[in-house]
């Protein structure tokens, strides 16, 4: 009998186990998730009204955008011998430095001091609080000379048209100290103000804080809000919140943008901004104009006094000798000598020049260069290198504006800018030297027109002198003045190389929020949150619910699985011999014709791994199926130490298994009729002190063998093999094992029990069951639906209930 059951175990146990994959089951995974459907609906809808809820009352942030050519000057004649000459030397527009410019604290320092936005005032809503720019109600003036709390949010509460109640909100405060204006404090102490209520127009000052407030259009009962920022943290904050960068590699134009709450106020900052950058650009063209201007006007102090005296003497001389005009021949060599003072005067003129210019590069000043040709200098070269100095020089005052000087850009600078005052000083000493040797020649040709001069009469010779005199101051000084109105003309005429392109303008639409991502967004967190829960819960989750899981990590066959029971006791086959968990013990007794062939009386053990998990139900109601057969069945309660099948037939306890095995009596006397006459129970009787000890005895075996010879089925309920070690003797006693788990009770690591007892243990004959099935994974059976395996086509057994498609299952929610 028992070489039959294990043949049959060996050859034929394959119908019974499903194929082992490692792929997943998307219609299974599908189905799990779709048991939670109303959960994830609820998220996904509380993700929407979220998603909406932050669009309606987030504050809106626009794009603000403008756009500045930057135009690229030839390079000069000078730049052109520098580069041949191998300087190294650049045009000095290079678009990283403008783009370094307009991103420069020092510019933002500048368009916030002339825009005046170190107040901002606020008007509070209902969720939120939105800054106010042009129509302000009340205008804050603050005297920033002293030190000031800047950073923290005050409150306005307008009383009447006079006074006002000042209050101070919960922000932090810090002190702005004017004298070290980029280092702000802590106040020693919480911010408080000495009183509450102010008259408009009145001051207000105390300990850091000293300003009024004036009233422009604010009602009664008006509420506001402002705050106090000095320049260097707004600057600071403008400049980080500036993006500027070209169109394309390619192009020379600039791209300004600015994220910002306030439209008007980004655009008016913009364009503010854009106005001192080509401002400061204009100031460093006007400083050479003006330095001009100034050599000349030193030059004009001295040359006027000269001029004013020797013109009293000539007129004095004409008066007192009653001489106006020299003889014809006196003429003639006045011409002469005035022509030659007067490029006498021009060579001076550049030799004083020549002189400052070789000065100043001995001293490596780094003042504003005159420009040559305004003092009459017409050598072309020296006329490009002194622009090219002057172009280098106030690119390296930009750059040092801006960055360090380790910067690459500013290290480059003033290697070119060394290479051009070399180049510059070799020039300037050859033309100095040959300014001197033209005013030595003129000096001669003077000396020599002299001579004929002493041939005039002494009145004439002496008049001659006097308004030779005169004519010299008087070139010089109108030269002068002449230069004087071409640079100032060249000061008014000058213009910024760089243009702006398009004014700053705020787009239509806010690029934040982002309604449709945001809502798109609320859609899928609303989506993912509670799947990824139900998938964590499933993953920390260590109780049997998917049978294909469980079927995969146990060693043996799952031969069946058992529906959850509708009825209030625990003999469904008895009392409710309809139901779908009556049809799945059939269907289980069915499949055991196939287990154990040939055999006209049987055996079954049912374990467990734990108290609780169904194997007392199972026992019973299989014995009451077998019984229903006409089979004369017995059921022997051997868990000795938790009884419970006396309570489930409604018998007492008071004598059985024990009884039989711990005295003389006989175990036909503690056999207990039932309401079948097929169907017998053994009760394990009262609990004894040492359980294991009675059931290991040759006695039990001895009886057992006496109930087989009685009996046709005979069924034990065993311990739990989880806990006890006497049921392991048990397993050679049957000819079938069932090991019964628990859907959502039974652990997982209870396989490995099972899975020892058959691997190590060396028990045959083992099957699995899956009890208390109601969870539906998707497989086609569940919520008290009797599945069981085996052939033939009966082996479903009859149902009352009809099966729905799986999608409809799933949408079910989960019991």
């Amino acid at each position: 009998m028992n070489s039959s059951t294990q043949n049959f175990n060996q050859g034929n146990s394959q119908p019974f186990i499903q194929q082992k994959e490692d792929e997943i089951d998307l219609k299974v995974l599908l189905f799990n998730y779709l048991q939670y459907w109303p959960l994830i609906l609820a998220f996904m809808v509380a993700g929407i009204i979220g998603a909406f809820l932050f669009n309606r009352y987030s504050t809106p942030i626009y794009n603000i955008q403008s756009s500045v050519l930057v135009k690229d000057e030839q390079p000069s004649l000078g730049m052109d011998l520098f580069e041949s000459a191998g300087f190294g030397l650049q045009g000095k527009n290079n678009i990283e430095n403008e783009i370094g410019i307009l991103k420069s604290y020092s510019l933002a320092e500048e368009a916030v001091n002339e825009l005046n936005l170190n107040v901002q005032y606020f008007v509070e809503g209902v969720l939120r609080t939105t800054q106010v720019y042009e129509k302000i109600p009340v205008l804050v003036e603050v005297n920033w000379k002293q030190p000031q709390v800047v950073g923290g949010m005050f409150t306005i509460e307008v009383l009447d048209d006079r006074t006002f109640e000042l209050g101070v909100g919960d922000d932090e405060f810090s002190v702005f100290n004017p004298a070290d204006p980029y280092y702000k404090t802590k106040p020693e102490t919480d911010f408080q103000l000495k009183k509450s209520v102010f008259n408009f127009g009145e001051s207000i000052s105390g300990e850091n804080y000293s300003f009024k407030i004036n009233q422009i259009s604010a009602l009664p009962g008006e509420k506001f809000q402002f705050r106090l920022i000095d320049t260097p943290s707004l600057a600071l904050k403008f400049k980080e919140e500036l993006g500027v960068s070209p169109i394309n590699k390619q192009a020379s134009i600039l791209n300004l943008t600015l994220e910002t709450p306030v439209r008007r106020l980004g655009e008016d900052y913009i364009n503010k901004l854009m106005e001192m950058y080509l401002q400061r650009e204009l100031d460093e063209k006007n400083r050479a104009s003006e330095s001009t201007v100034t050599f000349i006007d030193n030059q004009l102090s001295g040359i006027t006094e000269s001029l004013e005296t020797s013109e009293n003497r000539l007129q004095e001389y004409r008066t007192e000798n009653n001489i106006f005009n020299l003889s014809e021949e006196g003429a003639v060599i006045f011409e002469k000598m005035q022509e030659l003072d007067k490029e006498r005067s021009q060579a001076e003129l550049n030799l004083k020049y020549y002189q400052t210019l070789n000065e100043y590069l001995s001293n490596n000043a780094e003042g504003d260069l005159v420009a040559p040709s305004i003092i009459g200098v017409t050598d072309p070269l020296l006329n490009s290198l002194v622009e090219s100095l002057s172009e280098l020089q106030a690119e390296r005052i930009r750059l040092r504006s801006n960055f360090s000087d380790e910067l690459p850009a500013v290290r480059e600078n003033a290697t070119r800018i060394e290479n051009s005052k070399k180049a510059l000083q070799e020039n300037v000493s050859s033309a100095i030297q040959n300014t001197r040797n033209v005013i030595s020649d003129l000096n001669s040709r003077i000396s020599s027109i002299e001579r004929d001069v002493n041939s005039l009469p002494e009145t004439e010779r002496n008049l001659l002198g006097i308004q030779r005199q005169f004519s010299i101051n008087e070139n010089i000084y109108i030269y002068l003045l002449q230069k004087k109105a071409e640079a100032e003309i060249t000061k008014a005429a000058n213009m910024p190389k760089n243009s702006i392109l398009d004014f700053a303008k705020s787009s239509q639409l806010p690029i934040a929020p982002k309604r449709s991502l945001n809502l798109l967004i609320g859609l899928i967190l609303g989506f993912i949150i509670p799947i990824g829960f139900i998938t964590v819960k499933d993953f920390l989750n260590t109780k049997i619910e998917d049978p294909k899981e469980l079927e995969n990590q146990i060693k043996v066959p799952l031969i069946g699985m058992i529906g959850r029971a509708t009825t209030e006791d625990n003999l469904p086959v008895l009392n409710s011999p309809r139901s779908t968990v009556t049809e799945s013990f059939r269907s289980l007794r069915a499949d055991m014709s196939y287990l154990s062939t040939n055999k006209e009386k049987l055996t079954i053990l049912f374990t467990s791994s734990i108290s609780g998990e169904g194997k007392t139900f199972v026992s019973m109601n299989m014995a009451s199926v077998f019984a229903l057969m006409g089979k004369k069945t017995i059921l022997l309660g051997l868990d000795l130490r938790k009884p419970k099948i006396a309570e489930d037939f409604n018998m007492p306890n008071d004598i059985g298994m024990s009884t039989a095995l711990s005295s003389n009596t006989s175990w036909r006397n503690t056999v207990k009729k039932t309401a079948h006459s097929d169907l017998d129970v053994i009760l394990s009787g009262p609990i004894p002190p040492n359980p294991a000890e009675l059931l290991l005895q040759d006695k039990f075996t001895k009886i057992i063998e006496e109930i087989k010879v009685e009996y046709d089925v005979v069924v034990f309920d065993c311990p739990p093999v989880g806990l006890v070690s006497e049921t392991k003797e048990l397993f050679a006693l049957a000819d079938i094992n069932f090991y019964v788990f628990r859907q959502g009770y039974s652990m997982k690591g209870n396989t490995a029990i099972l899975n020892n007892l058959v691997e190590k243990g060396g028990v045959t004959k083992m099957y699995g069951i899956l009890n208390d099935l109601h969870i539906d994974k998707g497989y086609g059976y569940g919520y008290g639906y009797g599945y069981g395996y085996g052939y033939g086509g009966n082996s479903y057994g009859y149902h009352e209930e009809v099966q729905l498609p799986w999608w409809k299952r799933a949408l079910r929610r989960k019991s």
